[in-house]
C-alpha cells in the first residue's frame, strides 16, 4: 500500500489484510485498523485491554505518548468522550501516516506535541498540566535507563486519583517500573495481555500526588503491586528499580492535526 523510510523510526511500511489495514515500522506492528469499521476484534489486544482494565472517568483528559498509526484514539473516542486528548509523537513522518492513511484526520480537536517524550514531558509540567489518564507506548522494550525515568516523570502529570498505563516487554522492566511507581499510586496491576504474548500493562490506579508533587501523600500507606497475567494467569515476579533524572526540558511545538500536518509537508 505505502512504503516510506524515516530519519527516526527507519522503514515505516502500511500493509492491508483481507480485513485490517496496519502500520509496520521496523518490522514492528504499531497499530491496526479494521477496515470494515468493526474495532471490537481488537478486543483481545493491548491497545483495546489498556483503555478497559482501569477506571475511566466520564469525560477525561487524556495523553498518548507514542502515536502509531493511532489505534487508540479510534478505541477511545468509541469508549468514552474525552475532554481533551493530546498526543506526543517523536517522527513527524508517522503523524502524516497516521493521518494519511489511518483516518486521524478525520478526528478534531486532537492537540500534537512533536518531539521526544523526554524532552515534551518535563515542558508539560512546567506548563502545570494534568491529565487523568496517561498510555506510554513509547518504550516498550527499551532499555531501563530510559524507560525507567519517563514512567517517573509521566506519573508527575497525572491528575490526582488518575491513571498511568505503561506498555512493556515482559522481559525487561516491567516488575522495576511498577515497584518503582508503586509510593504513587493506589494500586498497582502487572496484566500480561496473551499468555503467548511479551506485551504486559502496567496499570497505575488512583494516582496519590497532585501533578507536581514529590512523594507519596503523607499519612497514606505503601502501595501494592499485583501481578495479574492473561486470562488471570501469574505474570512476572516484582523487584525494586531506581531511575535517573529526565533531561532538561527543551521547546516543543504543540498543534492540531490540521497544522501539524502541515508544517511536516
Amino acid at each position: 500500500m505505502f512504503e516510506a523510510r524515516s530519519a527516526v523510526s527507519g522503514r515505516i511500511r502500511v500493509v492491508d489484510a483481507p480485513r485490517e489495514r496496519r502500520l509496520v515500522v521496523a518490522g514492528d506492528t504499531l497499530s491496526a485498523m479494521p477496515l470494515d469499521g468493526d474495532w471490537t476484534r481488537l478486543r483481545r489486544e493491548y491497545w483495546w485491554q489498556a483503555l478497559t482494565a482501569v477506571p475511566l472517568p466520564p469525560r477525561p483528559r487524556v495523553l498518548f505518548v507514542g502515536l502509531g498509526g493511532g489505534t487508540q484514539l479510534h478505541l477511545l473516542t468509541r469508549l468514552t468522550r474525552p475532554r481533551a486528548i493530546a498526543v506526543i509523537e517523536r517522527d513527524e513522518a508517522i503523524l502524516r501516516v497516521a493521518r494519511d492513511w489511518f483516518g486521524l484526520g478525520a478526528l478534531g480537536g486532537v492537540e500534537y506535541l512533536c518531539g521526544a517524550a523526554e524532552t515534551i514531558v518535563p515542558w508539560l509540567g512546567r506548563a502545570r498540566r494534568s491529565f487523568d489518564y496517561v498510555m506510554e507506548d513509547a518504550a516498550y522494550a527499551e532499555a531501563p535507563e530510559r524507560g525507567q525515568p519517563l514512567a517517573l516523570a509521566l506519573a508527575g502529570l497525572v491528575a490526582r486519583d488518575g491513571v498511568l498505563v505503561l506498555n512493556r516487554h515482559r522481559r525487561t522492566d516491567a516488575a522495576q517500573v511498577a515497584a518503582l511507581l508503586a509510593p504513587r499510586f493506589a494500586r498497582i496491576v502487572r496484566r500480561r495481555v496473551r499468555r503467548s504474548g511479551d506485551n504486559v500493562l502496567v496499570c497505575c490506579i488512583g494516582a496519590r500526588v497532585a501533578p507536581g508533587g514529590a512523594g507519596c501523600a503523607v499519612g497514606r500507606g505503601a502501595a501494592r503491586a499485583v501481578s495479574a497475567g492473561a486470562d488471570g494467569a501469574g505474570g512476572d515476579g516484582e523487584a525494586a528499580g531506581a531511575a535517573a533524572a529526565v533531561p532538561a526540558p527543551g521547546p516543543a511545538r504543540a498543534a492540531p492535526l490540521r497544522l501539524a500536518a502541515a508544517a511536516c509537508t
